[in-house]
């Protein structure tokens, strides 16, 4: 039996990811905000955070979830965006000082305005119209939101309205919000066609988008801002650029910052978190395409040797940040993205991004052999992925598993052969 363990990591044809350590040590002193994360979408690695599973008030923010749903029913076909609807009284939901388009009891509007009031305006109108129409009212609605965010994994959240009104039940985490940016990012990416635009107006009501990282950094094009007193000041920034890799061209990462003191303050934490991000850690590819990985030894069948082989590259989120002093955002050089550090004598110098990482990975095979007839589906590994070390990331393998016993016949003849 040949098992490559040293340097090998496993990809079959069901790959399960658990995400382990942070990658990058910042200082939460020197970050402006309540609570924080930084999220590569195409690995699913935590970059870094802070109170990031403590349950807050996501304010605004949950209208990501409404233009979620919103956006699959369009994908499953149930809804179409230039749909008109005839608005309800369910807009008379919305107060006087609440952020809304001004919808009227008759009034006809499409689903594609609605959006862009949603995401742009942040419209609680909006939010309370396509509630109704997509699960025939709100709480049915609600009920629905629950639901999706429990398959996204969302365990810190729950929903009890659909524009994000302050109330006691109605609450998230920064950790749960960058989960659903990434889904968001994934499953509906028309969102951003939403979330990039600059304004939006309806019936002489114009409306400058309130994520100011738009008009500075042309990679920016998500996700949601919210605010409420009791909120603070929160953003789910989001950013899509080239990471040069052939096996995933661009590499998107989601920050969602909650708890901030101003509008400017939020922007302003975000993008640096944002710009770190890119800036101090990269995206590897641990498992080529078709890379073998093993050969497990067959008992009872023709075949000897089951092969195991990767069936895609994998990716892993590597640091690039080696100095063991914690990263002062607050000195953070953000025009070009360099951490700064001052020296005992009053000397500042940039700490550059490593130019190689010290990756290995570790294999936990659960089988050393496999015995015929087998069809199903198996637990082959476990896959750790060290960066030094720090556990960074874990795979757990499963391989749709097809052998046909050999016959007695065939068996017997084996038997011979291996008497000679």
């Amino acid at each position: 039996m040949k098992i490559l363990t040293s340097t090998l990591a496993i990809l079959s044809l069901c790959c399960s990811t658990f995400v382990n350590s942070a990658l990058l040590n910042i200082n939460p002193q020197s970050v402006e905000a309540e609570s924080w994360t930084i999220l590569d979408t195409q690995t699913g690695q935590i970059i870094a955070e802070h109170n990031s599973h403590v349950q807050r008030a996501p304010a605004s923010m949950t209208k990501m979830m409404v233009a979620y749903i919103a956006l699959k029913e369009i994908k499953a076909g149930h809804l179409r965006k230039d749909e008109v609807l005839t608005a309800t009284p369910v807009v008379q939901m919305v107060q006087w000082d609440e952020s809304q388009m001004y919808l009227k009891q008759g009034e006809q509007i499409s689903i594609d305005q609605l959006l862009a009031g949603l995401v742009v305006m942040s419209a609680n109108d909006a939010a309370v119209t396509l509630a109704e129409r997509i699960s025939g009212d709100v709480p049915a609605f609600i009920v629905r939101m629950n639901k999706e965010a429990q398959a996204l994994g969302m365990k810190d959240t729950h929903f009890a309205n659909a524009p994000g009104v302050t109330m006691p039940d109605h609450f998230s985490s920064a950790h749960d919000m960058a989960l659903l940016g990434q889904a968001v990012t994934q499953n509906t990416p028309e969102y951003m066609h939403y979330s990039v635009m600059p304004n939006f107006s309806y019936k002489q009501r114009f409306h400058h988008a309130t994520n100011l990282v738009l008009k500075n950094d042309p990679s920016v094009d998500g996700l949601k801002t919210g605010f409420t007193r009791a909120a603070g000041y929160n953003l789910a920034l989001s950013a899509k650029r080239p990471s040069g890799l052939i096996e995933s061209p661009d590499r998107r990462l989601v920050v969602v910052v909650m708890g901030a003191k101003s509008a400017i303050k939020r922007a302003e934490v975000a993008h640096k978190l944002l710009n770190l991000g890119y800036s101090y850690t990269r995206d590897e590819v641990a498992i080529k395409d078709k890379q073998l990985i093993a050969e497990l030894p067959v008992v009872k069948s023709t075949l000897k040797i089951f092969k195991v082989e990767a069936k895609k590259p994998q990716l892993v989120t590597t640091s690039l940040y080696s100095n063991p002093t914690p990263i002062d955002l607050m000195t953070f050089d953000n025009l070009n993205s360099k951490i700064m550090q001052t020296h005992a004598n009053g000397v500042i110098s940039t700490i550059e991004p490593l130019q190689t990482t010290k990756t290995k990975l570790n294999v936990e095979l659960n089988e050393t052999s496999l015995t015929a007839p087998l069809a199903q589906i198996m637990h082959l590994a476990k896959v750790n992925v060290y960066q030094g070390d720090q556990l960074i990331q874990t795979f757990d393998i499963e391989d749709d598993v097809q052998i046909e016993q050999a016959s007695w016949i065939e068996r017997l003849i084996n038997w011979l052969k291996s008497l000679f």
